[in-house]
This record gives structure tokens, C-alpha cells and sequence, in this order.
């Protein structure tokens, strides 16, 4: 059940919406809770149900080390005399070592032992173990709390409110990563027991934008990427042009999306999410790319490794090396691939790069800025895409594989189902390459994209009241997602595979 499945549109949302707010209604705002944790686990568990006992197992375990990190920060405020308990430190490495280890085994097992076959030419068998689903997001999420909980952060939330807090199901699957004090004192307000009729029309308005930019746009371009990244044949200039586009377009409008959807179900509930994605392809360094891509994640990344790791507290070479090592573990956040750590560190060294040039104070004009930036970023996507590091190379050599833009390489004829024929495909190519024919559709429905991303974004166009036309706007962009997502089925989010 994704968001932008019936099932979930037309039964669970209603479903649990109506329920909650009933409950609230004759003042039972525990039972209310209980039901949203419910529900929240019945949405997860639908994906598989074999994977309930590992998130109810790290909520319980995490909440009681939380908790007793709390209490004894309370305490060495308040006792006069010492305390010769266990050392808050070790508790607080331990329950991080154990949600990183939990996460470790079931993401890295495989390619952990897939490279030491490799290197030391051993014969370990793979276990072939089945990533649960959103593991790296509510670790990510437990890992914050735990932090807070030791650094006398957190309040004394009991075990309802905090599985409530992990659990909530706008952002439990893909995130954002969410703090307890960004979540949880929403719940706790009066404002949110009662249905509060300006949010619900924002947030579907919100959540239609994103249904659109899911169904409509994303899932087309997706055609086009596969085509591109696993065909397996050699691609020309246009070919490999067309693959890349699409995907850096499809991977935007799919977080996006989601991102939209995620923000427009919870404000149903009355709360609202941070925002996780700010219109990135709008950056005009890679900086900024970072401060509106995955916003969570960058802040998690600032926050709880970069620092940690001495920031740019330490002299310029140290920062750099710390830059570095930041974005390389975050590239191996996404996936158990070389392709992640290579993208990793791509973005690393983009970075390491831009704080060496910013130490000269010559800023790029900002269309250069923007295009230096836009072209990294839809290169490294190649890798970050790409099963293989011979598909990158693959689709990296079309990209630049500038005779054959005029005809000159062998030709690769384009796939039926793109291209165009009769009188029109005739008559250009009179005016265009023969490769390029067979890709006009993905170039008409790129060229549409630059558009789109040069506008206002979602949470722009929501601001203030949700008035008649808006409300026009968006029935007529549900109506349009909907009948394209029955009419085929829709893939589910990228980001579930991180």
C-alpha cells in the first residue's frame, strides 16, 4: 500500500482520519492515540508483516534506554552527591552501537561479505537477507532521540506518545527524519484533537499536487530511465541524454511527491511535518543543493557526524577531510552499493571543492552556478542510478559520445514504443540526426520538466487559504493522477529501497 494506491486514498486515509477524530471527539484522546499507533503498524505491516516485531522491538528498546538517559541527566543536575552508576556514556554508545549494528545486518551483510569473498578470494555464502522496509529511517529517527535523551533534551514522554512519534505514518516509511520535538508536542496540543477545516483543504491540496507530480510525471520518466539504464546496449548522444534526464527528473518528482504526499496526509491530522525537499534544482551551488535536497538528512548528517567528527573546528585540511568522510558514509546511507559510495563521494569532493573556491570570493554569475551545478548533480545521478559500474560507464560514454550526436557512431535504433513514424519522423529528419528521432518525446516531456522545477514549489503555492480555484486546481490534478494511476499500476517510492 503506497500513497498513491487506492487502497490507500480511498480506504486507510478516510478511514483512519474519520476514526481518530471521533475518538477525539468524545474526549477519549488516549484511544485516539492507540488508534493512530495502530494504524500506523497495520500500514507498515501490510508491506510485510514478518517485519512488525523488529520495529515494535527497536521502539521498546529504544524508548527504555531513552528514557533512562533522561532520568539520569535529571539526576546529575539535581544530586549533590556522586553518582556511581553506569556511566551515561557507555549506555548512550551502546544503544546507538545496537541501532546501527541492527541496521548494519540486514542492509550490509551481503555486500560486507560479497567484498571480503573478493578480496581475500574466500567463499562465504550470502544469506541474501530481505532489507525490512524504512529500517534506516526509523533508526535514524531512534538514533536522534537517544542523543537527546543524553544530552537532557527530551521530556518525560511516556510509551504511547514516542511509538506515536516512530510510528506516525506520513513519515515512517521515507522519512523525513523527524525530531521528538518537532512531532511530539503537535500531538500533546489541543489544536490538533479537533479536524481544523483550513488544514484538511491545505492538505489536500498539497497531497493532489504531489499524487500529480507521482502518477503522472515521475512514473512516465521512469520508462524512459529503464530503457536507458538497464537495456545492456551501447547508447548515443541522445540516447544516453534522454536516459540520464529522465532519471534525474524522475528521482526529483518521485521525492518530491512523496514529500508533498507525506505533508499533505499528516496536516489531515493537524500536524505538520518539517520540510525535507525545497525546489534543489533551483541551487546554484552544491551547498545550497544540499540545504533543499533531503533537508532532514543533510541535517542529520551536519548534526550528528560532521560535527562529531570535529566540523571545521580543526583547520581547513581537517574540515575538508571531514566534508568528505560525511558525504562518503551518507552516499553508503542509501544503499549497500559501490554505485552509493562512489556517488558519496562524488558529492564529497563537490564539496570539498566548493568551500576551496568560496575562500577566493569570485562567485560564479548565478546561471553559471546554476548550470555547473544542475550538470554535476545529473552526472553523478548516472551512479547513483546505475545497478553496475559498467552501466554508468556505459551511459557516462553515450553522454559524451559527442560524433555520434551528428550521425557519426553506429546507429542504435530506438525503442517502438518511442518512436515516432509516418510523414512527421520523415520530414525531421531532414533537419536532425536519425538517432535523435526516437527520443523526441522524452526531450518534450524534459524540456516540460526545466519548466515545472522553475516554478513555485508545492508548499509556495499552498501558502495562505486554500481558496475555490485553488481547490479547482487540485480536483482537476487527482482526477487526472487518479484515472492514471488506475489505468496502470504505480510503482512504488523511490526512497523505500534506502
Amino acid at each position: 500500500m503506497i500513497f498513491s494506491s487506492w487502497q490507500f486514498i480511498f480506504l486507510f486515509l478516510p478511514i483512519t482520519f474519520f476514526i481518530y477524530f471521533w475518538l477525539n471527539e468524545r474526549r477519549l484522546i488516549i484511544a485516539g492515540k492507540v488508534w493512530l499507533v495502530a494504524a500506523s503498524l497495520f500500514f507498515y505491516a501490510y508491506w510485510d508483516a514478518q517485519y512488525l516485531p523488529l520495529i515494535l522491538g527497536s521502539i521498546f528498546l529504544n524508548f527504555a534506554i531513552g528514557t533512562g538517559l533522561a532520568q539520569a541527566h535529571h539526576r546529575s543536575l539535581t544530586d549533590t552527591k556522586p553518582h556511581h552508576g553506569v556511566n551515561r556514556r557507555v549506555v548512550l554508545a551502546t544503544g546507538i552501537a545496537a541501532n546501527l549494528i541492527l541496521l548494519g545486518y540486514f542492509k550490509y551483510t551481503d555486500f560486507l561479505l560479497t567484498n571480503i569473498n573478493t578480496a581475500f578470494e574466500a567463499s562465504f555464502q550470502l544469506p541474501h537477507i530481505l532489507l525490512p522496509l524504512a529500517i534506516s529511517f526509523f533508526t535514524f529517527t531512534q538514533i536522534v532521540y537517544l542523543v537527546d535523551s543524553y544530552r537532557g533534551e527530551t521530556a518525560e514522554y511516556d510509551l504511547l506518545n514516542y511509538a506515536l512519534f516512530v510510528t506516525f505514518f506520513p513519515h515512517l516509511i521515507a522519512g523525513p527524519i523527524v525530531h521528538h520535538r518537532q512531532i511530539m508536542p503537535q500531538f500533546s496540543s489541543r489544536w490538533t484533537i479537533a479536524p481544523r477545516y483550513p488544514n484538511i483543504l491545505k492538505g489536500l491540496f498539497i497531497f493532489s499536487i504531489g499524487l500529480f507530480k507521482k502518477v503522472v510525471i515521475a512514473d512516465n520518466f521512469a520508462v524512459w530511465a529503464s530503457a536507458g539504464f538497464d537495456g545492456g546496449q551501447p547508447l548515443d548522444f541522445y540516447a544516453a541524454w534522454a536516459a540520464s534526464l529522465s532519471y534525474t527528473f524522475q528521482l526529483y518528482f518521485d521525492f518530491s511527491g512523496y514529500c508533498d504526499m507525506a505533508i499533505g496526509a499528516s496536516l489531515l491530522f493537524n500536524i505538520w511535518l518539517p520540510i525535507n525537499f525545497n525546489s534543489p534544482y533551483k541551487a546554484l551551488d552544491i551547498q545550497d543543493f544540499w540545504r533543499r535536497w533531503h533537508i532532514t538528512l543533510s541535517n542529520f548528517l551536519r548534526d550528528y557526524l560532521y560535527i562529531p567528527l570535529g566540523g571545521n573546528r580543526s583547520g581547513e585540511l581537517r574540515t575538508y577531510a571531514n566534508l568528505f568522510a560525511t558525504f562518503l558514509l551518507g552516499g553508503l546511507w542509501h544503499g549497500a552499493t559501490w554505485m552509493f559510495v562512489i556517488w558519496g563521494a562524488l558529492h564529497g569532493a563537490a564539496l570539498v571543492a566548493h568551500r576551496f573556491w568560496k575562500r577566493f570570493g569570485r562567485p560564479m554569475p548565478d546561471a553559471l552556478g546554476w548550470l555547473v551545478t544542475f550538470m554535476f548533480v545529473n552526472i553523478s545521478w548516472v551512479f547513483f542510478r546505475a545497478k553496475t559500474l559498467d552501466d554508468a560507464l556505459r551511459v557516462l560514454q553515450g553522454m559524451f559520445d559527442f560524433s555520434s550526436a551528428f550521425g557519426d557512431s553506429p546507429a542504435v535504433t530506438p525503442t517502438s514504443d518511442l518512436a515516432w513514424g509516418g510523414k512527421l519522423s520523415d520530414a525531421l529528419m531532414t533537419i536532425m540526426p536519425t538517432p535523435s528521432i526516437g527520443h523526441l518525446p522524452a526531450y518534450a516531456a524534459i524540456i516540460a520538466a526545466f519548466f515545472l522545477v522553475a516554478q513555485k514549489n508545492s508548499l509556495e503555492l499552498s501558502s495562505g487559504m486554500i481558496g475555490r480555484y485553488r481547490m479547482i486546481y487540485s480536483v482537476i490534478l487527482f482526477s487526472v493522477a487518479m484515472c492514471c494511476s488506475l489505468a496502470a499500476t504505480s510503482t512504488v517510492f523511490l526512497y523505500f529501497n534506502f
